[in-house]
Order: structure tokens, then C-alpha cells, then sequence
């Protein structure tokens, strides 16, 4: 249970309760650049803690099960705290933008129930690539929102209006990520569906 791999992810996991506690006052600076920086640390381990099982050979079952959940318990974590502190909120479109962060919510448990479904009937579901161009944009997308908190003074102006670089950046990315979440969580669907009856 005790693997170096193991022990990365359980950090994971461990380290969400601190990621929220820094991201739940909107106006603490420093605090969102410690939160940034806790955001990167966890996707670095993330990354390491998968490359290390696979080279060593020390891949677990404990290992198996608890990746995807410190993955989606941090996306979910870091989205609804954004949200309830208005991040998810646009110059343009107010609070539109939750929608996308909606989506992405919706499709993490959605797959996560056809995974479960799926691998009672000893079916796999392997990663798409285009999943793993949707992890990217939207690992992208939260820490340019939890930066835009650091650097509230980061702006340019369109329009007449003021824009914040990272924010702006967290914004697109997060609805190209919603976007490919809905077109691999229905590509997800279509392999389930052929399973049920």
C-alpha cells in the first residue's frame, strides 16, 4: 500500500482541504499564489505518481482506484469553491460561464457510474485521446483561474472593457474543455450503451 506512487496520490487527496482553505478568500493575494502553487505541485505529482508505477512495476489496485478519485476530487473541489467565489463570473456574460463547470462536473460523475457499470461486465474503457486534450485544457483552465486571483492587476482593455489576462485564459480554456467533455463523454456513452439492455 506504502509505494512511492501511493503516497503521491494520497498527498493528492490530502493536500484538497488546504487547496479550498487557500481559495476561499477572493481578495488574499498571497494566498492564491500559494494556492497556485499547491495546484501545480499536485499536477506534477499527479503526473509522477503514474510514470512511477508504470516504470517500477508497482502499479496496485490501490493505485488504480484511487488516482481517478484524487483526480476528480481536486477538479471538483477547486471548481465549486472558483464558483461560489465568482471566478466562474465574466465581464460579458456574468455568470454564464458556470455552465461549463457544470458540464464538466456532470460528465466526471456520469463516466465514473458507466466506468463503474462497465467494469462489473469486465469491460474496459480505455482513456481517448481527445479525453486527455480535455484534461489538459481544463488542468489549464482552473490553475489561469486560481492565478488570475494572484495577479489581479494582470489586465489588458477591449472594448471598453478590462480584462484580466488569466482569468481571460482560464475562461476559453474552460469552455474548450467543456466542450471536448461533451463530446468524449458522449463517445463514453455510445461504448456503454452497446453493453446495456
Amino acid at each position: 500500500m506504502l509505494t512511492l506512487p501511493n503516497i503521491l496520490t494520497l498527498s493528492r487527496i490530502v493536500a484538497v482541504p488546504l487547496l479550498a482553505f487557500l481559495l476561499w478568500w477572493p481578495g488574499w493575494q498571497l494566498g492564491y499564489a500559494l494556492a497556485f502553487a499547491l495546484y501545480c505541485l499536485m499536477g506534477i505529482t499527479d503526473y509522477f505518481d503514474g510514470y512511477l508505477a508504470r516504470s517500477s512495476g508497482a502499479v496496485s489496485r490501490l493505485g488504480v482506484f484511487l488516482d481517478p478519485i484524487a483526480d476528480k476530487i481536486m477538479i471538483a473541489a477547486v471548481i465549486l469553491v472558483l464558483t461560489a467565489q465568482g471566478w466562474l463570473r465574466g465581464p460579458l456574460v456574468g455568470d454564464f460561464h458556470v455552465i461549463a463547470g457544470l458540464i464538466i462536473l456532470v460528465r466526471e460523475i456520469a463516466v465514473s457510474g458507466l466506468r463503474e457499470f462497465l467494469g462489473g461486465l469486465q469491460v474496459s474503457m480505455p482513456v481517448s485521446r481527445l479525453a486527455k486534450w480535455k484534461t489538459t485544457f481544463q488542468m489549464v483552465s482552473l490553475g489561469a483561474l486560481i492565478l488570475a486571483g494572484a495577479l489581479p492587476g494582470w489586465n489588458f482593455i477591449a472594448a471598453e472593457t478590462v480584462f484580466n489576462v488569466p482569468h481571460t485564459v482560464g475562461i476559453w480554456t474552460l469552455w474548450a474543455a467543456a466542450i471536448l467533455t461533451l463530446i468524449t463523454g458522449w463517445d463514453y456513452l455510445r461504448v456503454g450503451l452497446k453493453h446495456m439492455d
